[in-house]
């Protein structure tokens, strides 16, 4: 978890990586997938693209949301072991600055009630201006090109 003033940014929950390593079994009860890094793989345990060579692991991921029509199980890849997780703090991700993302709003029973592209250079800009409306409480940054869940973000407490 990382923090600013107005909002967290939450990388996939190590009990959720912990469940994974351990069973060896995704959100959906498939095999995960064991793979060495290419490099460039973005990691949702500690919010950074990986090194080649690092063990990795492919698996379906289910973002916490309470509307169940609005649950989806999407790719993610973290690391293999256990890892200490995102080593910044200053909310958005700063490896992922400048990457384009889309920020997707959830209300409180966890529908979508709207959302936002962002080309990258200013995330808390966008990030602010979704929380500017009451209805948002949390935010998912997922992929362009490919629709994947990178990680969530909430209003800071206070």
């Amino acid at each position: 978890m990382t923090t600013t003033a107005t909002f967290r940014v939450h990388a996939v929950p190590a009990t959720a990586l912990d469940l994974v390593r351990r069973t060896g079994r995704d959100a959906a009860g498939h095999p995960v997938e064991a793979c060495l890094a290419g490099g460039g793989e973005p990691l949702r345990c500690c919010l950074r693209d990986a090194e080649a060579g690092e063990a990795l692991l492919l698996f379906g991921y289910a973002p916490p949301i309470d509307a169940a029509a609005y649950r989806e199980i999407g790719p993610v890849f973290a690391h293999a072991a256990a890892c200490p997780g995102p080593d910044h703090d200053g909310g958005h991700p700063p490896a992922w600055r400048g990457r384009p993302q889309v920020l997707r709003a959830y209300d409180r029973e966890g529908r979508i009630c709207g959302g936002r592209l962002h080309d990258g250079t200013d995330p808390e800009a966008v990030i602010a201006e979704l929380f500017a409306d009451p209805r948002v409480r949390q935010l998912h940054s997922r992929n362009v090109v490919y629709g994947c869940f990178m990680f969530t973000v909430e209003r800071a407490a206070g």
